[in-house]
């Protein structure tokens, strides 16, 4: 597998990107929250539904924290891959002679 020579770009969330996301999630958690509160079953039933929509968000924090690692990890691997190419053809002179 060769490395690209292409430049590793980082892409950056605007802030409108991120205040929509996080309404959308407060909007959806109350949203579900009440839904759960307000459904006219036992206490324990909506117990039950309150600690696995506590379990859905906490492990969908996890995941995205994941998902985030593993691309800053592919990110830095670019850089590191880049800097060696670079290194490497500053490097190499076309113009020497092939020692035998």
């Amino acid at each position: 597998m060769t490395p690209s020579l292409t430049p590793v770009t980082t892409t950056r969330t605007t802030a409108a990107f991120t205040v929509q996301a996080v309404l959308s999630f407060a909007v959806s958690s109350v949203a579900v929250g009440i839904g759960v509160a307000a459904l006219p079953v036992d206490g324990w039933v909506r117990a039950f539904l309150g600690l696995g929509l506590l379990y859905v968000v906490t492990s969908t924090f996890t995941l995205a924290k994941c998902v985030r690692d593993a691309q800053e990890l592919a990110t830095v691997r670019g850089r590191v891959d880049q800097a060696r190419v670079d290194r490497l053809v500053a490097e190499h002179d076309p113009f020497a002679v092939p020692s035998l």
